[in-house]
Formats: structure tokens, C-alpha cells, sequence
């Protein structure tokens, strides 16, 4: 019985070792001890077990158990540690990295520098002389890559041809008097994108009646959009099957401007006195507002009328053989 209190009594003296800090644990086995010793019930097991050298011990071996102080800042210091390699690391892949980007780019310029600044070369092989050929090499490949981007970006910005119209047909085939450029996008029909359909071009309402009164003989209908070919192509071989529209002109055929695709009337090779352009976006037309009639932009909705009564408009010029048709176009454009 003495036995077994004193095993209860080390067990509960443990406990409060284990959860008690370690310089209050003494006191709770002293306490203890003197508790349990003026009750009677310590016997010689229990006090062998309470003796100073075992409590010691006891307690010892609870401190070397807990953490310490000094191990969780050794952790601290290599978290750190590790830290500083990753950054340390991340760092090196992102210099490789720019390294491999800026060197590639040098490597491409040179290239292209090659290829712009060296001479053209006959089918022997022998480079053809031209006005550079007297310089030092160096200067002659400045000269000649100056030379072909100057080339290259007035390809860009300007049409890809003088002329973007044949000439005006001649006896005995009839040319029709007027010529009527108009937009394709938001003017004739409307682009919608569905998750299901994805692009799809809505007609006008009226289109083609529209197209079946302007048409010739008395406009030469010219469709002049910034939009590309491969786009606008297929629409057109769908929205006019009877060919009312006798030409075609794209991206390739406007001025880049600022910004903007602007249709140059100047390379339609026609008179301007005969020129009506109509448009929604004024951006488009800013070289020769005085031929352009401006209408609202088309946004899909089915209740539009404006075909019709630009129909009647149109017709009206026709029939009364204006001779200059920016006069009567400068009156209707005061009531934008």
C-alpha cells in the first residue's frame, strides 16, 4: 500500500516537472513531500524516491528533454541561413537569364544588320555596285540599312501602290459618273462574337437594296476598309453576289497616321469633284473631310433605316448631275 502511494506520488511530482517551469519543479516536490509526509502515507519507497539526489535527477532529465532557448535561435540562424541561399540563387538564375535575353537580342540585331547593310549580289555571286560602293565598308553598311529601313517603313505607313484604281474605262465600255468609297465594318455590317458561334458579321438592314440602287450605272461602288484582305474578302463574296461592288481596297491600301488607318483619296486615281466617301469614323477621313459624308456607326440594331435614306440621297446627286459634289457635301455637314 506504502509502495504504491509512493509510485502515484512520483508519478503526479513528474507531471507537474513536465509542465511547470523548470525552476519552480524543486518547490512542487518539496511541498509534496511534506504534504504527503504529515499525512503519514510516505513509506520507504516514497522517500527513496523523494530523496535530493533522485529529485535532482528527476528533474535533470525533464531539462534535458524541453527545448531550449539556445537551440531554437541555432534554428532561427539557419532558416536564415537558407534564406539567404535561395535568394542568393534566385538571383543568379535571373542574371543568367538576362544575360541569355540581351545576348540573344545583340545576336538578332547583328543579323539583321548583316542582312539590311550588305550589297545585293548578281547571279555569279559578285556584289553589284551602287551608291555606296565608294564609302569604307563600315559606312556602306550604315548607308544601305538606313536605306532599306526608311524603305520598309514607308511601306508601312504609306499605300502599297500609286495608283489604287485602274484608269476610268474608256468608249465603248460606260464608267460610271460618280464613285462611291464606303466602309465596310459598322457601316454595312456589324461583327458579334458568341462563345458558341464565335465571329459572326450581321447585315445592314436594307444592304441590299442599298447596294442594287448605288450601283452602277450611276456610282462605281469601291469598298475601302482598314480591315485585312482575308477577312473582308469572304464577307464581300457573301453581301454581294451580283457584284454591285466593283473594287476592293484594304489595310494595304491606306496612310498610317498617327495612329490610324486613314484612306487616302489622292491614290484612288479619280477626279475628287466626282468622290463621295461614307463613313462613321472621322479619323479615317481626315485628309478629305470636304468628300466625306459622315453617318452614325451601326451598333446591330434591327430597327435602322439609314440604307434607305442614304439610298434617296445618293440618287438625288445622281440624277441632278452635280458637278462638284463637295459643295453639296460642305452644306449637309453643318448639321453633324
Amino acid at each position: 500500500m506504502m509502495a504504491g502511494n509512493g509510485f502515484i506520488f512520483l508519478r503526479s511530482a513528474l507531471r507537474c516537472c513536465i509542465v511547470s517551469p523548470g525552476f519552480v519543479a524543486p518547490n512542487v516536490y518539496k511541498a509534496s513531500y511534506s504534504t504527503y509526509r504529515q499525512c503519514g502515507f510516505v513509506g520507504s519507497v516514497s522517500k527513496k524516491f523523494m530523496s535530493t539526489e533522485n529529485r535532482t535527477g528527476a528533474f535533470s532529465y525533464v531539462k534535458q528533454s524541453a527545448p531550449t532557448d539556445s537551440g531554437s535561435e541555432s534554428s532561427q540562424g539557419g532558416n536564415e541561413q537558407d534564406d539567404k541561399e535561395a535568394r542568393d540563387e534566385s538571383w543568379r538564375k535571373m542574371k543568367w537569364s538576362l544575360i541569355a535575353v540581351f545576348g540573344s537580342l545583340g545576336i538578332t540585331g547583328g543579323l539583321v544588320g548583316w542582312t539590311l547593310g550588305r550589297p545585293m549580289f548578281d547571279a555569279e555571286g559578285k556584289p553589284i555596285p551602287d551608291e555606296f560602293s565608294h564609302l569604307p565598308t563600315i559606312q556602306q553598311f550604315f548607308k544601305r540599312m538606313i536605306r532599306e529601313l526608311e524603305y520598309y517603313t514607308k511601306m508601312i505607313k504609306e499605300p502599297s501602290r500609286d495608283k489604287l484604281l485602274p484608269d476610268p474605262l474608256t468608249y465603248p465600255y460606260i464608267q460610271p459618273p460618280y464613285t462611291l468609297v464606303l466602309e465596310l465594318t459598322d457601316l454595312l455590317v456589324h461583327p458579334e462574337w458568341t462563345y458558341q458561334t464565335g465571329w459572326r458579321f450581321k447585315k445592314r438592314p436594307g444592304v441590299d437594296k442599298f447596294l442594287e440602287q448605288v450601283g452602277p450605272p450611276n456610282f462605281e461602288v469601291v469598298i475601302y476598309t482598314a480591315e485585312q484582305g482575308m477577312t473582308v474578302f469572304p464577307i464581300l463574296d457573301s453581301l454581294d453576289p451580283n457584284g454591285y461592288i466593283m473594287y476592293r481596297l484594304v489595310r494595304d491600301a491606306t496612310d498610317f497616321i498617327d495612329g490610324h488607318h486613314v484612306k487616302n483619296l489622292d491614290c484612288l486615281n479619280r477626279d475628287l469633284k466626282k468622290v463621295i466617301v461614307v463613313d462613321w469614323n472621322d479619323n479615317s477621313v481626315k485628309l478629305h473631310r470636304n468628300n466625306t459624308f459622315l453617318l452614325s456607326r451601326w451598333k446591330g440594331n434591327d430597327d435602322d433605316t439609314t440604307l434607305v435614306d442614304l439610298a434617296a440621297f445618293l440618287r438625288t446627286i445622281a440624277s441632278n448631275d452635280v458637278e462638284d459634289v463637295r459643295d453639296v457635301l460642305s452644306y449637309y455637314r453643318q448639321f453633324d
